[in-house]
């Protein structure tokens, strides 16, 4: 499958110059040769015919024109002449006739309201512009009035009226509510055209008392907002328990239900309207309906159908919105409003009229003396405008007459036209919709012909194609045109040329014997001129071998050929596509010469491919489908890296360049794809190996370019898919003739060190770059800019030279030359590069500071001399701090802030500064070797800003109705605190927020008690702290009021008691108030002014250990509730004891101790073995004789006083609990006690404690829990309670 196509260039050209071809006497757009010609005035820009303007600016009324020679400008106001020059208000821009008003000066803008119209003159005639109107933006205050509230009932519909003062333009309409949200709308509720808010049925939840209509006039971008209309909407149910609760028991009079009404129009009123547009407008119709439920709105065109893609739907279908509407929209437009109880409907006529529109606007008319022409202006508009001319501005009628003149309604004939004859025309076509005024010029030349085209301009074409040769004139009269061949050659005639007016020639079939010198010869009766152009014909782009289609296995390698023919002096670019598309991002794809190369075929790359030769004249393309297969199965292949390559060998020994030929090892089933070639150094670097260069796998032999005094060897590196081989063997050395340096040092700079010195670096040159034996270098130098003769010295084989005795920076010439034993490198470049920096003398000069605001200054100085610096100018350093704070007349640390501002820039600005205070700064200059002497200290002040919020807002003692506030003043004033402003509003169940109050409150006060709220109520509260600036940012809060029938639970903590030891305490303490309370302990050494130190107590626990005391303090304590504002428990005292020379012991780890514990054990274990020998003989003992005396021992009942077993009590066991009892006096142990509690413990809170805080004391064990099943116990019997049980 092949495909081939030529495009030639030259097609594309004869578009181009076909479209450039001009009328008889059109002025070409020649810069130069416009500034030559003689012109009537063009109007070029002015301001709009109805000109609204900000009453606020300037007013600029702009008029520009253009003409030869330039043109003067004058102007009329309201008809008669505005004499800018009388008014001082008045200036008009030079060289334009735009006029600028300047109102700044307390003169109002509706002054200078009317009719302004620009006249543009000179010699040759006068341009007008279009009467333009001025009229100032006006945004009008909404008008007093009384809105009575709206009562409506639940269903009905409802209009809000909006009524917007009128305003230029006419404002832009929305309704917001308080929190300036937009209202929602919908199919119900929707806004109108006219700004009235529509209801086509009224809901509960219509009911709110901030309905706004807000009025947004653009011009002068002010909001102007209505007074809120509120809506009360009755629902059935509620109007029904209203009548009920007034009527007696007899009356059956009630509410109608919510009864379903048919459609009904708000807009229009009425069956039928009418509407007029105009043509190019967009046309706007409404319907809005009421009815429940609520109508759906439908659009038809009675007769003939919606215009399509100019036909809108708005305001959920209630606006019916066509663009650019024309005459053809005229008719009748019906709006339907339907629901599910019937329908209604409403008839919109249309009638479409037109402001004048052109159909033919008058063209600029070039003649010559004696030549005739017409001026045509031609408009159209519904009605018909009319159409009249004016000259040079004056009605034609009462102008001055011209014999060569006739005018004919829309058309101006002109007969044997004279210089005299030149003028502006303006013709206007107007009607009752507006007018059009269009100024076109008449302009009589006598002009010798001129050729435009450059000279022996060059064009180039393909063979066989058509070539264009431009002849770009100008003359008046219009020359004629004639075309040689040569210098000397016949005029050209014949159907094989074409001659187009503008005076290109058309060769339509260019051959090679068409190249050649054609001459454009062009006069008139003035004169005559010629040029000369040259034509080159070139052979065209051919595709001698095109690429084949190709059926490939998968893995495989395939290749497309694309051999091309030329001509010799067009370079072709060839570019390959897959599939029109850019070659895939892939390594496998490789582009030769004439060929593409895809390695390791895959089934993605399946498809067309393309071949595309460019020129600069002509292109040509030929593709080739590639078709992928599965390769048939083979046996399994083992692929391998090749071996490496044989019998390396040199030949053809040059200078400069010598012959590597090799045979190639194995391939291991893996093609070769590449050789590289590498080469060891003998001489300068033995043993290091050096990429040299790399050949494809099909070639075995290649040329070597060789650097002088090498000692060469070679060796070469097959490569496969699979890997790179081993080396080769080495070849045979070759070691290359001495010579020159080729190359002198890189990358030469010129930096000092010192203000006295000039250090001289370079790049050495690498061993083999030497060229021979003996590598120095000759440094030389010399200042710039001083007539001084180069410094020179000669180095060794280093990289750095330093020159002393240096002025300080001055810049000099330097260059490094390379040379050895045979002779010296090129003459090297010469660099510039400077002597050493010195700090700067000079500081900046003449300081200023410009505060712009609170925290934003403006510093400026002066730049120091260049000379001064003494170095590389990098910048200028501001250094600056704050003195002090004018609010609080107290210093701090001065910590000075710095900002770099780079290059010679001599002003910043300083950001971030806080607000009313005392700042100074100074200013350095920074060069390369550091910072200059520092400007004289400047002292400059912040103004005051707004001040931070509070920096706290306590609401604490909350009654029936009063809250009492507390808070702290900013943190930062920025200024002197003036008041503070506390709004409050309150909050009811839904959230919703209630009228908001204002108190200003002194600046010296910091708490408030505010009464007379109402009870049991939540209230918001918004504070902020405010300076002469004004208002800075607020802090809320929220509060509730108590109830009148519950007496509020009061919390309290007390009986708060302390067991200190050396270096902690235990803290408990008992509490009444609500459940689920935080607590924390506060403490701190008694008679301290330091903070209390707070720790949380985890969970609801009455006890707290208090760790890392110091031995033999006094300490004060006290608790509290989280969440509970300002509650505390009262403080208490207590004393850790004094230091220990050595820790308690430990009585566990005694040895007397464990031996009688192990005693005790051994009786007991006795005891238990006698009384089982006395159980198996039938004996009893007393424990055993009261057990028999009961049925069932399992389910003996405790005793409600102490919690032992009814018969094995004694006298003691009733005695009443001592200390470290908890147990409440209605004897049942709570079960959200905590395992923790120190009531599971014998002493109480008197016993001692181990350093961690762990009970030490006597231990009885735990509270008997709830016995298990069968005879067990809940847990392991220790010692004791072995003891307890057996006594």
């Amino acid at each position: 499958m092949m495909k081939m196509k030529s495009i030639s260039a030259s097609k594309a050209s004869l578009v181009f110059f076909l479209c450039q071809m001009i009328s008889a006497l059109d002025v070409p757009l020649d810069s130069k040769l416009l500034e030559e010609l003689s012109q009537p005035p063009t109007i070029t820009q002015q301001s709009p015919k109805d000109y609204i303007v900000d009453p606020r600016e300037n007013i600029v009324i702009q008029c520009e024109a253009k003409g030869k020679p330039p043109p003067s400008f004058s102007w009329t106001r309201n008809g008669t002449h505005f004499d800018i020059d009388k008014d001082a208000q008045v200036t008009m821009k030079p060289n334009s006739g735009t006029l600028v008003v300047n109102i700044m000066n307390g003169v109002k803008a509706e002054a200078y309201e009317g009719v302004y119209q620009c006249t543009a003159r000179n010699e040759r005639g006068a341009a007008i512009s279009n009467n333009i109107v001025i009229r100032p933006s006006r945004s009008p205050l909404w008008t007093k009035e009384k809105l009575e509230p709206n009562h409506v009932r639940e269903g009905d519909s409802l209009v809000l009226n909006c009524r917007p003062p009128v305003g230029l333009p006419p404002p832009i309409i929305f309704w917001m509510d308080n929190a300036f949200q937009r209202l929602p709308q919908s199919e119900r509720v929707s806004q109108g055209l006219n700004g009235d808010l529509y209801f086509s049925n009224v809901q509960p939840e219509d009911t709110r008392e901030d309905y706004i209509c807000y009025a947004r006039f653009n011009h002068t971008q002010t909001i102007q907002q209505k007074q809120p209309i509120s809506v009360k909407v009755f629902s059935m149910d509620s109007l029904n328990d209203t009548i009920a609760a007034n009527l007696s028991d007899t009356d059956i009079y009630g509410a109608k239900p919510v009864t379903e009404r048919p459609p009904v129009l708000l807009t229009p009123t009425g069956s039928t309207s009418n509407k007029v547009e105009l043509r190019g407008n967009v046309l706007l119709l409404e319907c809005i309906a009421a009815g429940l439920p609520t109508p759906v709105i439908r659009w038809i065109k009675e007769g003939g159908e919606l215009p399509a893609n100019r036909t809108f739907f708005e305001n959920f279908k209630k606006t019916l919105k066509i663009v650019d509407v024309s005459e053809a929209d005229t008719g009748n437009y019906k709006c339907i409003a339907r629901n599910a109880l019937g329908s209604t409907h409403h008839v919109i006529s249309v009638t479409v009229k037109a402001a004048p529109y052109w159909i033919t606007a008058p063209r600029n008319l070039v003649l010559s003396p004696g030549e005739d022409g017409t001026l045509i202006c031609r408009a159209n508009g519904n009605p018909k405008p009319s159409i009249s001319w004016l000259t040079n501005g004056v009605p034609i009628a009462i102008a001055p007459e011209d014999p060569s003149r006739k005018v004919d309604g829309d058309t101006i004939i002109f007969s044997a036209v004279q210089e005299r004859s030149s003028a502006v025309y303006q013709c206007n076509a107007s009607n009752e919709y507006g007018y059009l005024l269009a100024n076109a010029f008449v302009n009589v030349l006598a002009e010798p012909p001129r050729i435009l085209t450059p000279t022996n301009k060059l064009y180039q074409v393909i063979a066989d194609s058509p070539a264009l040769i431009d002849c770009a004139y100008f003359g008046s009269p219009k020359p004629e045109i004639e075309w040689f061949k040569g210098v000397k050659g016949s005029i050209l005639r014949g159907n094989e040329y074409v001659f187009h007016d503008n005076g290109t020639l058309e060769i339509p079939v260019a051959q090679k014997d068409s190249t050649g010198t054609y001459t454009c010869v062009a006069r008139n009766k003035l004169g005559k001129t010629q040029n000369e152009v040259q034509l080159e014909v070139k052979d065209p782009t051919v595709i001698i071998k095109q690429p084949e289609y190709k059926v490939i296995q998968r893995s495989a390698q395939a290749s497309f050929e694309c051999v091309i023919k030329h001509d010799p002096t067009l370079m072709p670019t060839v570019i390959w596509l897959k599939d029109n598309n850019e070659l895939p991002d892939d390594e496998r794809f490789l582009v030769g010469k004439d060929n593409l190369t895809i390695m390791n075929v895959t089934d993605k790359d399946d498809g067309t491919y393309t071949c595309i030769v460019n020129t600069t004249l002509d292109s040509v393309s030929a593709s080739a489908v590639l078709t992928v297969v599965a390769a048939p199965p083979t046996p399994a292949i083992i692929y391998a890296r090749p071996n490496p390559p044989l019998d390396l060998e040199l030949t053809g020994q040059l200078e400069r360049s010598i012959e590597l030929s090799w045979v190639p090892g194995e391939e291991n089933n893996s093609p070769i794809t590449n050789f590289v070639i590498e080469y060891e150094d003998g001489l300068h670097e033995p043993g290091v190996w050096h990429y040299q260069t790399e050949v494809p796998g099909s070639q075995t032999t290649v040329q070597l370019k060789l650097s002088p005094y090498v000692n060469y060897s070679f060796r070469v590196i097959a490569v496969n898919e699979i890997g790179r081989s081993q080396p080769s063997e080495p070849s045979e050395q070759y070691l290359t003739k001495s010579a020159n340096p080729d190359e002198n040092p890189s990358n030469v700079q010129g930096i000092g060190s010192e203000p006295d010195n000039l250090v001289i670096t370079w790049e050495s040159l690498k061993g083999f770059q030497s060229n021979g034996p003996g590598l120095q270098y000759k440094v030389s130098w010399r200042q710039k800019d001083v007539d001084d003769e180069w410094t020179s010295v000669v180095v060794a084989n280093v990289s750095k030279y330093i020159v002393s005795g240096t002025p300080t920076f001055v810049p000099y010439e330097i260059k490094v030359q390379a040379l050895n034993d045979l002779g010296y490198a090129p003459e090297p470049s010469e660099v510039i590069g400077h002597s050493g920096e010195d700090l700067p003398m000079v500081a900046p000069g003449n300081v200023q500071v410009h505060v712009i605001n609170s925290t934003l200054a403006k510093v400026h100085w002066d730049p120091v001399p260049l000379k001064s610096v003494r170095g590389h100018l990098q910048g200028y350093k501001v250094y600056y701090w704050k003195v002090q704070s004018l609010s609080r007349r107290s210093k701090r640390h001065v910590e000075k802030k710095i900002l770099t501002f780079r290059g010679n820039k001599t002003f910043g600005m300083l950001p971030g500064l806080e607000p009313y205070s005392s700042y100074k700064l100074n200013v350095r200059v920074v060069n390369g070797k550091g910072e200059g002497p520092a400007s004289p200290d400047k002292v400059f002040k912040t103004p005051e800003g707004v001040p931070s919020s509070p920096s706290f807002l306590k609401i604490t003692n909350p009654t029936l109705d009063s809250l009492t506030l507390e808070w702290g003043s900013p943190t930062h004033p920025n200024g002197v605190l003036t008041s503070y402003i506390l709004k409050f509003q309150p909050i009811n169940n839904t959230h919703e927020l209630g009228p908001l109050v204002e108190i200003i409150i002194p600046a010296n006060e910091s708490s408030l008690i505010l009464k007379n709220l109402n009870y049991s109520t939540r209230y918001k509260f918004y504070f902020n702290a405010q300076t002469s600036v004004g208002s800075g940012s607020q802090i809320t809060e929220e509060a509730v009021t108590i109830m009148d029938e519950v007496q509020p639970l009061y919390p309290r903590i007390r009986n708060v008691t302390t067991a200190a030891a050396e270096t902690y305490a235990n803290i408990s303490w008992e509490y009444e108030g609500p459940d689920h309370a935080s607590f924390y302990v506060e403490y701190g050494v008694a008679g301290s002014k330091e903070d209390w130190k707070k720790e949380i107590v985890n969970g609801s626990r009455s006890f707290f250990v208090l760790k890392g005391l110091t031995p033999g303090t006094a300490y004060k304590v006290r608790v509290g509730a989280e969440g509970l504002s300002g509650f505390r428990s009262s403080e208490d005292l207590f004393e850790t004891g004094p230091a220990m020379a050595s820790r308690q012991v430990d009585i566990a780890t005694q040895g007397w101790f464990i031996g009688l514990m192990c005693a005790v054990a051994l009786l007991i274990l006795i005891l238990l073995i006698v009384c089982f020998i006395r159980r198996n003989k039938g004996g009893k003992y007393p424990v055993k004789e009261k057990e028999d005396a009961h049925a069932d021992p399992e389910i003996q009942p405790m005793k409600e006083d102490d919690g032992t077993f009814g018969e094995y009590s004694d006298a003691e066991d009733h005695k009443p609990l001592k200390k470290g009892s908890r147990t409440p006096s209605d004897r049942t142990v709570k079960k959200e006690d905590s395992d923790d509690s120190l009531v599971d413990y014998g002493e109480g809170v008197n016993g001692q404690f181990n350093e961690d805080g762990s009970f030490i004391g006597q231990y009885s064990g735990k509270k008997e829990k709830e016995p298990a099943e069968g005879n067990e116990s809940s847990e392991a019997p220790s010692p004791v309670n072995a003891m307890n049980s057996f006594v």
